[in-house]
C-alpha cells in the first residue's frame, strides 16, 4: 500500500502518470528498497491509498535502483500503466508503504477500465462503511 499524495483519486493518477510517462511504464520513487522484493515481483501490485481509501493498484514490473541528486541510494518501482480500479476500503493514515497479503487485498472491479470514472473519496468512504462497494 502507498499513499497517493495530490491527488483526488485514480483518475487523477491515471491522467497525471498518463502526461508524465504516455504509454510506457509509470515510475515511482521511494526512499526504501523493499525487504520482499521477490514476492512483489511475482505479480505483485501496488495499491493507492486516496485521501483514507484505497480504491486502485497497479502492478509491479521492476524494481530499479536511483540515485537522489543528495548521493542516497533509492528504489525505483516500475509500474504497468495500467490503474485498476478496487474496491473502496477505509485506510488510516501511515508512513512510507506496507505490505498487504493476497487474503487482504481488495478485489478489482470488475468491466470497469483503467479510465473510468471513480467516484469522489468521501462518497466512496461513505459507502464502503454501510457495506455497498
Amino acid at each position: 500500500m502507498k499513499l497517493c499524495v495530490g491527488a483526488e483519486g485514480p483518475e487523477d493518477l491515471r491522467q497525471w502518470q498518463q502526461q508524465r510517462f504516455g504509454d510506457n511504464p509509470a515510475m515511482h520513487v521511494t526512499r526504501m528498497w523493499p525487504r520482499r522484493e521477490a514476492e512483489l515481483l511475482d505479480g505483485g501490485s501496488i495499491y493507492w491509498v486516496f485521501k483514507g481509501m484505497m480504491l486502485a493498484r497497479q502492478r509491479l514490473l521492476a524494481l530499479e535502483p536511483r540515485e537522489g541528486e543528495d548521493g542516497i541510494r533509492r528504489c525505483a518501482l516500475i509500474l504497468d500503466p495500467k490503474l485498476i480500479q478496487v474496491a473502496a476500503v477505509p485506510r488510516r493514515p501511515f508512513q512510507g508503504w506496507r505490505y498487504l497479503s493476497g487474503k487482504d487485498a481488495p478485489p478489482d472491479l470488475t468491466g470497469q477500465s483503467d479510465s473510468a470514472e471513480t467516484l469522489p473519496p468521501a462518497m466512496a468512504a461513505a459507502l464502503a462503511e454501510m457495506g455497498l462497494r
